[in-house]
């Protein structure tokens, strides 16, 4: 097949970005040809590693295409972005005109079999209307349900073409519900299809004996993926030998409130930075407990690339993580139940100090297992992985294609 990739924000810098990537790879290596539009800050062409040059169009924000910075799917980015409750009508207009010149003529220069987009969202409700005669499918990947609770004015106009959508994909059976809440869709066009992550990137190694226990957090530095409470409950645990390393970044007031959080912990955490890929499996191969404290999510690939690694995990109970990661993943995984949440993203204030008390003492438990055990079984873990490879994720997704197309 010919299949054209919609990515509507920057595909080198969010997990959605890297599972467009990993799709590309697996399509390739199977014989299919691919073609990627995506958006990008002017003057900052991305490194997209699975895909020639030649396949690759762009709208580029920030003064060339349009005005004003990449539209995020999610509010916090870990790059200066908009929010698309703050786009004007004009600005979604101008929006809609810039992918609608570089989608057209990447479909006619291109001529694909089918158009795969990735968020459930304004574009591929947009892509949906603008070429009603190529077979499309899209993924979901859960920051698109938040937005049609943060811009309920925008989800009428998204939904209805969304629904004529011919296929329509879940990373779990919790995001499927959710789907079907949001959008007009009948059940037999939508398909969950899970998420992988890279075996021949984040592999088994050995730990080192502790101490430290070395603690990994991967991802925006942000209030939504619970940085804050991750660093105050750490900070109660200065009697543990632990240090903390933090990859990733954020913007603004947010990014300082963590910094500062982490400031106060003085050389037991290390800043990172935004890491590539290869540098992240790098660094998971080193740590020994992964913690992802976030209050809303898919499916947290990232989750699946450090179990690959070695690391034990501790997650916020959050839906799709429970789905995947629930009974079979205890023996490495402890989950940290969620409060009710005030917004889509954000505990309420009373709720913040006995949500600290309560990833405390998980963490403590934790440090103290890895203190007595640094390694836990590999045997176990990749029978556990051994169905969220992308090989095994693309198997899933080539047959929404086929019936998408009328050939499966």
């Amino acid at each position: 097949m010919r299949i054209l990739h919609l990515l509507s924000q920057r595909p080198e810098q969010t997990g959605s970005g890297m599972y467009v990537q990993a799709l590309i790879r697996e399509a390739a290596s199977r014989g299919h040809e691919n073609f990627l539009v995506a958006g990008v800050p002017a003057g900052a062409p991305p490194d997209v590693a699975e895909i020639d040059g030649s396949h690759c169009a762009f709208v580029r924000f920030d003064g060339e295409d349009l005005p004003f910075p990449v539209v995020g799917m999610s509010d916090e980015m870990p790059y200066r972005s908009t929010r698309f409750s703050d786009l004007l009508p004009r600005e979604i207009a101008a929006y809609e005109a810039a992918f609608s010149d570089t989608l057209t003529r990447a479909v006619s220069d291109f001529s694909p079999d089918i158009i795969h987009s990735h968020h459930l969202w304004l574009m591929s409700a947009h892509v949906r209307d603008l070429f009603p005669e190529i077979p499309m499918v899209t993924s979901c990947h859960g920051s698109d349900l938040r937005q049609f609770e943060l811009c309920p004015h925008l989800a009428d106009r998204v939904a209805s073409p969304c629904g004529r959508i011919d296929g329509v994909m879940a990373l779990t059976r919790s995001q499927a519900k959710g789907i079907a809440s949001c959008c007009p869709i009948s059940p037999q066009r939508l398909h969950v299809v899970g998420g992988g992550y890279d075996e021949a990137r984040f592999a088994w190694a050995e730990k080192a004996t502790p101490p430290p226990v070395e603690i990994l957090y991967a991802g925006k530095l942000s209030r939504a993926k619970g940085v804050p409470w991750l660093l105050k409950s750490l900070s109660r645990l200065t009697d543990l030998p632990w240090r903390l390393h933090l990859a990733g970044s954020g913007i603004g007031a947010e990014r300082d409130l963590c910094e500062g959080l982490a400031t106060e912990l003085g050389a037991r955490v290390v800043f990172h930075g935004m890491l590539s890929h290869g540098a992240l499996a790098d660094l998971m191969k080193q740590a020994h407990l992964f913690v992802l404290p976030s209050f809303f999510e898919g499916l947290p690939l990232v989750l699946l690339e450090a179990l690959a690694s070695g690391c034990r995990l501790v997650a916020t109970s959050l839906p799709g993580v429970r789905e995947v990661l629930g009974e079979s993943a205890r023996e490495f995984m402890c989950f940290v139940d969620l409060p009710a949440l005030e917004t889509v993203d954000a505990p309420y204030a009373a709720d913040e100090e006995p949500l600290e008390q309560h990833l405390a003492e998980t963490l403590r438990d934790q440090i103290i297992g890895v203190m007595k055990t640094p390694e836990i079984d590999g045997d176990s873990v990749r029978q556990f992985l051994s169905p969220h490879t992308w090989s095994g994720v693309f198997d899933r997704i080539e047959q929404v294609y086929m019936k998408a197309t009328g050939e499966g």
